[in-house]
């Protein structure tokens, strides 16, 4: 007789179902499992043993073989330790065989019979619910699986004995409730920035239409200040992208406690990152950095110190909103819609743009072209505002704080958002699309401008040999700059303004 469990193997955020095949026969003593299963799972052996004979139970003397379903799909990590132990338990009649016939089972076992929380919860409670399942799951991972749904059967037994006993109906274990993570403090606001009003304006533009970022100026004029402080302008999340975030989080052991994080991510990975670690690869092809940025913001300090071909790697994420991880007997894909902030400094010695400050290394024009050519011009293609932040002087210190701060802008920013929202939704694109995020034929109809308007565009695309990228990132500039000030129409100094944003990186790309 075969006993099955049903449980999930992870395919990026996906969980595809994966059937846990338990069979006892009479013959020599052994503990088999087959299915492509990698180290952690054939190490399941052993763990399984430990816990059981913990439980108060022991695997008989006979042939026991595993076979892990579909076996041309690779099964990787510690979540089959449950769903091994408890098909092995149905077929030794500890618990009743057809008590696990409605369940999706995962969970890592401690030798002692506890249960030891794993990641992916989330996404396994989904696919569950598709599958009109329920979830078994580690205690400490319930409060995550019950944002699943109100009509989720969720089981969260702390160990193997606790579970037994709840399907012999001589212990009754409670619902898991949701819960959300405890803020980490307020975020930080932009009125502790004092000057740099130009910067504050290109964040404001950025914020309400999500378009990428690059700032340019030397050391401690305020470049990582500003940037920390775009989630605080942000729109809050929607359920929809809550879920979202949260699954590739999930999946990435990111979710601590099984909580959910209400507020946008910020990402913000060190320059001698690998390629690995921002678009993700590695053992088991985890997610890397931009979609872990899903949904919020990616800032890339000193961009140019990345390598070349890390940054290229972005390419790709930026214009599709998706990563995938290619190996030899996989495929992957994660989300990967982020918003980049990047800066920089205009030269290696930083003082390129200082007036009267002669570079050591020769000319400043030379010194500046050498280190921003670290920055491929496809690469510059996909950032659709660049902004030189100047150094702030003494004087802009003494000053007063603004009296505008993140709250005034964020009301704007929300705003602006609405209006895209609505746009868009009578277009039959989700309601979370932005100009920066939205088609290249739709943004043309929506940002179509006037005729003053058109004959500047005209002469600029000439002018500054854009691109038809960079004539489409031009367009959801503008319609983000006409969505800031309410107007239903692009006019020329929406145009105007947004072509500000790019005439210096046209000329150095």
């Amino acid at each position: 007789m075969v006993t099955r469990v049903s449980t999930v193997a992870f395919e990026g955020i996906e969980a595809r179902s994966v059937d846990v095949q338990v069979q006892i026969l009479p013959g020599s003593v052994s503990f088999t499992i087959v299915g492509l299963a990698d180290k952690a799972v054939a190490e399941s052996r052993e763990r399984v043993r430990g816990a059981l004979i913990a439980s108060g139970l022991a695997l008989p003397a006979k042939r026991i073989t595993v076979n892990l379903a579909p076996a041309d799909l690779p099964k990787e990590g510690s979540h089959y330790d449950l769903p091994i132990a408890l098909g092995v338990m149905a077929a030794i009649g500890a618990i009743p065989s057809d008590a696990l016939a409605g369940y999706c089972v995962l969970g890592e076992l401690a030798l002692d019979g506890t249960l030891t929380a794993v990641n992916g919860v989330l996404p396994a409670a989904l696919a569950a619910a598709e599958r009109g399942l329920g979830l078994i799951c580690p205690a400490a991972t319930g409060p995550e699986a019950a944002w699943a749904g109100g009509d989720l059967d969720v089981l969260a037994p702390r160990s193997l004995i606790q579970l037994a006993n709840h399907f012999k109906g001589s212990q009754v274990m409670a619902r898991p409730r949701p819960a959300v993570a405890e803020g980490g403090g307020p975020l930080s606001d932009l009125a502790d920035i004092k000057g740099q009003e130009g910067a504050k304006r290109a964040l404001e533009i950025a914020a309400a239409g999500g378009h990428n970022l690059l700032f340019n100026g030397p050391p401690g004029a305020g470049k990582s200040m500003l940037a920390s402080r775009l989630p605080s302008i942000l729109p809050p999340l929607s359920p929809r992208e809550l879920l979202d975030i949260s699954m590739v989080q999930s999946v990435a052991g990111a979710l601590k406690g099984g909580a959910l994080s209400d507020r946008r991510p910020f990402r913000q990975p060190h320059h001698s990152a690998s390629m690995a670690a921002l678009v993700g690869g590695g053992h088991g092809a985890r997610p890397g950095e931009v979609s872990l940025a899903h949904g919020g913001v990616l800032f890339l300090d000193e961009l140019p110190e990345f390598s070349p071909q890390v940054l290229d790697s972005l390419r790709q994420p930026l214009e599709t909103g998706t990563v995938v991880i290619a190996r030899a007997n996989h495929r992957v894909t994660y989300p990967a819609r982020f918003q980049l902030v990047a800066a920089m400094n205009p030269c290696r010695c930083g003082q390129g743009l200082e007036p009267g400050y002669a570079c050591r290394r020769g000319p400043n024009d030379r010194c500046m072209a050498q280190y921003q050519a670290r920055l491929s011009g496809p690469l510059l293609d996909r950032i659709d505002l660049r902004i030189e932040v100047p150094a702030v002087s003494a004087a802009d210190l003494i000053l007063p704080a603004p009296a505008e701060g993140s709250g005034e802008v964020a009301a704007r920013v929300a705003a602006a958002r609405t209006r895209q929202a609505a746009r868009y939704t009578e277009r039959s694109l989700p309601s979370a699309t932005t100009n920066a995020t939205c088609p290249a034929r739709v943004i043309e109809e929506v940002a179509g401008p006037d005729a003053e308007g058109t004959a500047l565009i005209r002469q600029a695309a000439e002018t500054m040999r854009l691109s038809a990228r960079s004539f489409h990132r031009v367009l959801r500039v503008a319609r983000t700059l006409a969505d800031l000030d309410g107007e239903a129409r692009v006019r020329r100094l929406h145009l105007a303004e947004a072509l500000s944003y790019r005439g210096r990186g046209e000329a150095t790309a």
